[in-house]
C-alpha cells in the first residue's frame, strides 16, 4: 500500500542515479496545486502524493521543505477508470520540479485524448498501472529459467520473451512486457549481488 510519507517508490522501476538541475520555473505549491489540477481533469481518484517531504495537517506534502535524506523523488498513485495507476519521477534534484514534471505529462497524455485518440491513451495508461505484489511471479518463472541461472542465461531468456510479450507484437502487451522487464531488473539485480 502506498504511503504519502515516507517516500514509496514503484516496485521495480529504476531511480536516476545523476539528478539535474530542470528548467522549469514553478515553486513546491504551484506545482502540487497543478498536478492535482490535471490528475482531476483525468477522473482520477484515490490521490496518494508519496515524497520525503514531511506532511502538512491535511496529508499533503509541506511547500517549502527540503526532503528528508535528500532525496527529491515522487511519486503518486491514484485511481483511474477503477485502475490503479503511477506515476514516479526522481529526475531533477528538486521535488516541485518532479512533481511539475509529472504534472506536465499527464497534460501531455491528456492531450491524446482531447485530440481525438483516445484509444491512443488508454493503451499508454496500461503501462503505468501500479502492479501489486501480491499477484506477481518470481523472476526465475517469470524469464523460465533457474534461480541460479547466469547474467547470459538472464539475458537470453529475456530477448526470447520479449520477442513474444512485446505489445507491439501479436498476443503481446503492456502488462506481460512489464512483467518480463521487472522480472530482468530483479534478477540482475540478484546476479550481481
Amino acid at each position: 500500500m502506498a504511503e504519502a510519507y515516507p517516500l514509496y517508490w514503484p516496485e521495480g522501476w529504476a531511480r536516476t542515479r545523476n539528478r539535474e538541475h530542470s528548467k522549469f520555473k514553478t515553486g513546491f505549491g504551484a506545482a502540487r496545486n497543478l498536478l492535482f489540477a490535471e490528475l482531476g481533469r483525468m477522473g482520477a481518484s484515490k490521490i496518494i502524493l508519496s515524497t520525503n517531504i514531511p506532511l502538512r495537517n491535511d496529508g499533503l506534502p509541506r511547500a517549502n521543505m527540503k526532503p528528508d535524506g535528500g532525496d527529491s523523488g515522487v511519486a503518486v498513485y491514484f485511481q483511474r477508470k477503477g485502475k490503479p495507476m503511477v506515476f514516479a519521477c526522481d529526475k531533477y534534484r528538486e521535488s516541485c520540479d518532479n512533481i511539475y514534471a509529472i504534472a506536465k505529462t499527464i497534460d501531455a497524455m491528456r492531450g491524446i485524448e482531447r485530440w481525438g485518440a483516445s484509444d491512443m491513451m488508454e493503451r499508454a495508461f496500461s503501462g503505468f498501472k501500479a502492479l501489486s505484489s501480491s499477484t506477481s511471479r518470481e523472476w526465475w518463472e517469470v524469464l523460465g529459467v533457474n534461480r541460479d541461472a547466469s547474467m547470459g542465461d538472464i539475458d537470453t531468456a529475456y530477448r526470447h520473451l520479449a520477442r513474444t510479450r512485446h505489445p507491439d507484437v501479436p498476443g503481446g502487451s503492456h502488462e506481460a512486457m512489464s512483467e518480463l522487464n521487472t522480472a530482468r531488473e530483479r534478477a540482475l539485480a540478484e546476479v550481481r549481488r
